[in-house]
């Protein structure tokens, strides 16, 4: 019997729990005199980036920055369809790397009722090297279910062994081409922050981080 050509997939997925919460606040101030807003944004920025760098050198944010002061100017309609007198608008960016998600939370608590003060997005993710070496790891995996699959194709044709002719990521076997949806892939599925109606401290549930993997084999059989 002449060799059997097999191709088969392989595919892994593994969930993990984030490690480190990046998160963004920003200081805004409007009003009708460009200076007085400039200085008011500035003013409320200054105990917030004070609140970060002593969590700095509390080794509990690992990385943070800040954008310089941004300024804007609005010229209203009326109900009467007239312009109005501009209004100015000022504001600072902070963003945060926090390695403690209690400490976070906490923080968060703290500074969300100061005055012009909005918290923004969070994102829950891995270290590089964490995330290289889960990604490492699902990988191997795949390729692994990829040989199992065409090991059992093989033994139901009676086939004796397999042996490796190529690998790839998914759709690069059938087409050449790279496929047009990333084989490996690490996304946060979505964090959102949530208190409790008597929790003086705010709260929040990082969903895990999904890392999955998948590959196309093709082995020969006989």
């Amino acid at each position: 019997m002449s060799d059997v050509t097999i191709t088969v997939r392989g595919e892994n997925e593994v969930r993990v729990a984030p490690e480190r919460a990046t998160i963004q606040a920003v200081v805004r101030a409007e009003g009708p005199d460009r200076a007085a807003v400039v200085e008011t944004a500035l003013r409320l920025a200054e105990p917030l980036r004070s609140s970060i760098t002593a969590r700095v050198d509390a080794e509990t944010i690992a990385e943070w920055s800040s954008k310089r002061l941004s300024v804007r100017a609005e010229r209203p309609w009326n109900n009467e369809g007239k312009r109005l007198a501009p209004v100015y608008y000022a504001s600072v960016d902070f963003t945060a790397t926090f390695l403690d998600a209690s400490e976070l939370s906490v923080w968060v608590s703290d500074v969300s009722p100061w005055e012009g003060i909005e918290i923004g997005w969070v994102n829950w993710h891995l270290t590089p090297e964490t995330r290289a070496r889960v990604e490492r790891e699902v990988a191997a995996s795949a390729v692994g279910v990829a040989v199992a699959r065409a090991t059992a194709y093989a033994e139901a044709l009676g086939l004796q062994s397999i042996t490796p002719s190529e690998i790839a990521d998914v759709g690069l076997i059938s087409s050449g081409q790279p496929s047009p949806t990333a084989p490996m892939m690490m996304k946060a599925r979505g964090a959102a922050f949530a208190s409790a109606d008597a929790a003086p401290v705010m709260q929040y549930e990082p969903e895990d981080i999904t890392i999955s993997a998948t590959v196309e084999a093709r082995f020969s059989a006989r």
